[in-house]
């Protein structure tokens, strides 16, 4: 074994030596075609793209050289970079079955049993069979929103404590795993029915075994642009192998548990809707497609699960951590959202759903954080099915589309001043209404590809932050610098960390906020 690794590397060294002897070679330009990076054999356009900008930033600066949209060579992956909202939505939305794929990777393959979820599997009929059913489960599930709002405000009431403890005492607080634990006992409860305490050991595996994927998953590593570097040890592969077998055990554990226990009367949470609804469906005879003839396997459930777990934790606890952190920046916005709160809701109770018409300021804050800071910059690659084009640019079946959503929600032709942090930008002329003032604005993507759980992050970015903003007022501690509005680049884009004070409001004694 050892002389074959010997071989590879010596080739991989010759070849990549032979074609730095030559120079970088733009690629060919005939009509219709996309304007390209500089690409070299073997290794494609990699060393055009080294810079110490993270990738979304990178593929922004790059238009100014190569046009809105331009193409790449990923080792021997053609990528296709969209930094404009009239070719997205081309993509996306009148053309979304044509660049419905997904592309196969060595490290989403190993989080997804070969694809076989809803965020990263391919356009099949197995897919949007999936798809319908997990849609029809969220839309079972107690019935409406009720029961999960009542979830949350449950887990909104548990932060609020925590955070009047704090504040009791005198404590800045890091709110960052607060804020997961807080949105991981949404889904947990969402999913299995249970939640879990500060300290419990099967949540804190749950937590470490989360950021273990997030650190290494679907960041373009090597391995995904080069998969037989699978061949040679690899920290992050090997990390993310352990981090998904703890996961995998443990919903096996919840889902033969739901299994065994199974009542066609009785819906405890999402496993069990899941479960009616794949029994419905293997049950209608009139289906046009039975769940036999598409593939449709426990493992497409349970990869389910995971994909709440990874994307409706970690995107979720993101924004709301971005939130913050601009709230704090800017204390005059923070100022404008509680004399809202005092005016349409008072003190005398909580937050709800049914007060977001009520509350523009706050959800016009929510959507210029998911602007100014979009969880996952670089939406996740689709893949042309198809001979097609984008505008007028010719694209061939294979090649991978990158929708820059950093770019989208940062172009000045778009937005005024899209650098400044203004809610504003997202009411009417009266400040009494919601508008959206650009068709960049995609937070959680278009079409057959939209974001599942948009309903529900928007729920919890509501609840979480009108109770916090209904009791306490943040700030940094005193002799703190503010918090930095550079985030860290990865699966989803995370701001650094900080400590909060959060000083309860006038007229918020403690037991206000223990109380239901």
């Amino acid at each position: 074994m050892a002389w074959f690794l010997c071989l590879c590397v010596f080739m991989a060294v010759s070849l990549t030596l032979l074609a730095l002897q030559f120079k970088f070679r733009m690629c060919a330009r005939g009509p219709g075609e996309l304007p390209c990076l500089p690409a070299l054999p073997l290794i494609g356009s990699l060393l055009s793209l080294q810079s110490p900008s993270p990738p979304h930033v990178l593929f922004k600066e790059l238009q100014v050289k190569y046009g809105h949209t331009y193409s790449l060579m990923m080792g021997s992956h053609n990528v296709i970079v969209i930094n404009q909202h009239v070719h997205a939505k081309e993509v996306l939305l009148k053309k979304g079955k044509t660049f419905a794929g997904r592309p196969r990777t060595v490290t989403t393959d190993v989080l997804t049993r070969g694809g076989k979820d809803i965020a990263f599997g391919d356009y099949s009929a197995t897919w949007k069979f999936h798809r319908k059913i997990v849609h029809g489960a969220l839309c079972m599930f107690g019935e409406g929103s009720a029961s999960i709002e009542k979830i949350i405000c449950a887990q909104a009431q548990s932060l609020c404590s925590t955070m009047s403890e704090a504040a009791a005492f005198g404590l800045a607080l890091d709110l960052a795993p607060e804020l997961t634990r807080a949105v991981t006992n949404v889904i947990c409860s969402l999913c299995f029915n249970s939640s879990y305490c500060r300290g419990d050991p099967e949540f804190e595996a749950m937590l470490r075994y989360s950021q273990g994927i997030v650190d290494t998953v679907a960041k373009d590593s090597l391995v995904d642009i080069f998969p037989w570097l699978q061949i040679f040890p690899n920290a992050d592969l090997s990390l993310l192998k352990q981090c998904v077998s703890i996961r995998d055990k443990l919903l096996q554990r919840k889902y033969d548990e739901h299994k065994a226990d199974y009542n066609d009367h009785v819906q405890r949470d999402l496993i069990d809707a899941l479960l009616r609804a794949k029994r419905s469906a293997e049950n209608n005879n009139t289906a046009e497609i039975s769940v036999e003839s598409v593939g449709l396997s426990d493992d497409h459930l349970l990869m389910t699960v995971g994909d709440i777990f990874g994307a409706g934790v970690e995107t979720t606890t993101t924004v709301l951590k971005w939130a913050i952190t601009y709230l704090i920046h800017h204390p005059e916005v923070q100022s404008r959202i509680q004399h809202e709160l005092d005016r349409k809701v008072g003190d005398n109770r909580t937050p709800q759903l049914t007060d977001r018409g009520n509350l523009p300021y706050l959800e016009a804050t929510i959507r210029e954080v998911l602007r100014i800071r979009p969880v996952a910059p670089l939406l996740i690659p689709h893949v042309a099915l198809c001979d097609t084009s984008i505008g007028d640019f010719t694209v061939r079946k294979g090649a991978r589309v990158i929708i820059n959503l950093w770019s989208l929600h940062h172009d000045d032709k778009e937005w005024k001043n899209p650098e400044l942090f203004d809610p504003g930008r997202f009411l009417n002329s009266e400040g009494t209404g919601l508008t959206i003032p650009s068709s960049s604005y995609l937070p959680f993507g278009a079409g057959l590809r939209v974001c599942l759980g948009e309903a529900l992050a928007k729920m919890e970015l509501f609840l979480f932050l009108s109770w916090i903003l209904q009791r306490f007022t943040l700030s940094v501690p005193p002799g703190h610098s503010l918090p930095s509005l550079e985030g860290k680049y990865g699966v989803v884009l995370q701001p650094a960390k900080y400590k909060v004070n959060a000083t309860l409001r006038s007229g918020w004694e403690r037991h206000k906020c223990q109380a239901e």
